[in-house]
């Protein structure tokens, strides 16, 4: 595979390519690979694509919709081929891949697509189809190596090698009995390695980790990093073997929750695609927006509650926004802090007390620091030290709210039921902005008046 990183270059070539014969377009995509190819399809338009697929083969066309983002919306450039094209490259695709991309259509166009294949391969995909979509069923690939746990080495690599021949790599075999039950699993390595009289009971190892069908996609990943696999089957209520989720499949799963996460602590609806227009743009954030800003008059409503003290100290008002800032982007760090230890880990109420303990801490500290530079500075360019004070004690105050919130409701929330990404970073803003404003001008009421 050439070795090269995807730049406009790349992609002026590609667009000079097209404007040519078919012949100078498959002279040029011969020279990217298939992923390569998925990425620079982000770039041009649907015909262009469709184009591309119908010229290259049946191979590489299905590893390039399989590589596609979501937001190029493969589905759409899938359903678009003739049908006899589009039939060829499903039944190339993983059953996984395929799943993935035919559950995005439409009723009528997963049952056109279905009737044009085999019946074995129809009948694995709607299997599929019928698992959530972000559960172990649904990332799982039913095509495995397994073999029955009653087999010697001989008969066993007979097995593999007959069904290594519908799937490209696999490390890890897996064992089952008469029943389809699973048994446990057995390295390629250690099969080769075994006396030919050795049967595959005296080698599988039972303890092997598994998942259940309806198990979390989330919960799947963090069980494939913990023990390092590369596979890990997925077994039904009976522990009947139903399929595997390969590291790859999970790689994806993780670039998507963080994505998903990072879009929710911003504020942002996980429906919006990172590729979509501004409508739909608009659509997600509005709703968020208009939350805050609700909230925002919260705070307005302590600045107004202070405004006799405002009017005789209007030097406060430099500072407001420093107290509001600092506070706001402190208790985002302990938010981001704590739902990425949420999402890694099922904390205890002991561990949950000590990240509340630990965030209420930094918070104090930092204030503190940060509260203390700020009397400096009130001292020295105001020569007011009892000025310099009151913005001392309200800056290490609101920190230590910011931590507090920060850790403190994300842990509630999840403690409910509710996902602590989204609606926390509106909930302790709000507290930042409200106990940053009431903690300044309620204690310059008192102390400065």
């Amino acid at each position: 595979m050439q070795s090269f990183e995807l730049d406009k270059t790349d992609l002026s070539k590609l667009r000079k390519a097209i404007e040519g014969d078919d012949q100078e377009l498959s002279s040029i995509l011969a020279e990217y690979h298939a992923s390569e190819i998925a990425i620079l399809f982000d770039n041009i338009k649907a015909e262009d694509r469709q184009r591309i697929i119908n010229l290259l083969e049946v191979e590489k066309a299905s590893e390039v919709i399989a590589e596609m983002s979501e937001e190029a919306h493969p589905e759409e450039l899938l359903i678009q081929l003739h049908p006899e094209k589009r039939t060829e490259i499903v039944e190339e695709l993983d059953y996984d891949d395929a799943t993935d991309i035919i559950s995005q259509l439409e009723a009528h166009e997963q049952h056109e697509i279905l009737e044009d294949l085999s019946k074995d391969d129809a009948e694995s995909i709607r299997n599929l189809l019928s698992y959530h979509e972000e559960t172990a069923g649904g990332l799982m690939n039913t095509q495995m190596i397994k073999v029955n746990i009653n087999l010697t080495k001989k008969d066993a690599i007979d097995q593999i090698i007959q069904q290594s021949e519908e799937i490209e790599e696999f490390y890890t075999v897996f064992v089952v009995d008469d029943d389809n039950i699973f048994k446990g699993i057995v390295s390629l390595k250690d099969i080769i390695k075994a006396k030919g009289n050795v049967k595959i009971m005296d080698m599988v190892k039972p303890d092997a980790v598994y998942v259940n069908a309806d198990t979390d996609q989330e919960e799947v990943a963090k069980l494939l990093s913990q023990y390092n696999l590369t596979s890990i089957p997925v077994v039904d209520g009976y522990l009947k073997l139903l399929g595997r989720v390969t590291f790859d499949d999970v790689i994806d799963v993780l670039e998507d929750e963080n994505t998903e996460d990072i879009l929710k602590i911003s504020g942002v609806s996980e429906d919006e695609e990172l590729a979509g227009n501004w409508v739909d743009a608009v659509k997600s954030r509005l709703p968020w927006l208009i939350i805050n800003l609700g909230t925002a008059f919260l705070a307005s409503a302590v600045v107004r509650y202070y405004e006799d003290t405002l009017a005789h100290l209007a030097i406060l008002s430099a500072y407001m926004t420093i107290i509001a800032g600092m506070g706001g982007n402190a208790a985002t760090q302990a938010l981001a802090v704590t739902v990425r230890r949420i999402s890694l880990y099922d904390l205890t109420d002991k561990q949950a007390y000590r990240a509340v303990l630990k965030e209420f801490t930094v918070g104090m500290i930092n204030g503190a620091v940060t509260g203390a530079i700020v009397l400096a500075f009130a001292y020295f360019f105001d020569a007011n030290l009892m000025l310099g004070f009151v913005i001392f004690l309200a800056m290490t105050g609101n920190l230590i709210i910011a931590g507090f919130t920060g850790a403190g409701i994300p842990l509630l929330l999840k403690r409910v039921g509710i996902d602590p990404a989204i609606a926390s970073s509106i909930i302790i803003t709000t507290f930042t902005d409200v106990f940053g404003f009431l903690l300044l001008l309620g204690l310059a009421s008192k102390l400065l008046l």
